[in-house]
């Protein structure tokens, strides 16, 4: 059985949804991009809106959730939305 899923947005046409890998550095895996998005922070992925788009808090400018930020200039502080478990751990082993 093939099945789509779509993106429900308040736009008449439904878009269909992309899962990406939340390493691919594009704006929706971005911890700082504030758009629409689910994320899987168990499986590291990220799903959103082929034509999805939100704004940049860093650089308070709206892209594109599929932008591939190595295009950006200097202004882009691209970050994981997935903190790295290494780091959480060394974090807590500190404040003991």
């Amino acid at each position: 059985m093939h099945s789509q899923t779509y993106c429900h947005l308040s736009a008449p046409i439904m878009n269909k949804k992309l899962i990406l890998p939340a390493e691919v550095k594009v704006c929706a895996t971005c911890s700082y991009w504030d758009g629409e998005r689910m994320v899987d922070t168990e499986l590291r992925l990220v799903v959103v809106c082929e034509d999805g788009q939100g704004e940049c808090l860093v650089q308070s400018k709206f892209s594109r959730g599929l932008n591939d930020v190595r295009q950006e200039t200097a202004g882009c502080a691209w970050e994981h939305l997935a903190p790295d478990t290494a780091s959480v751990d060394l974090e807590s082993d500190n404040g003991r």
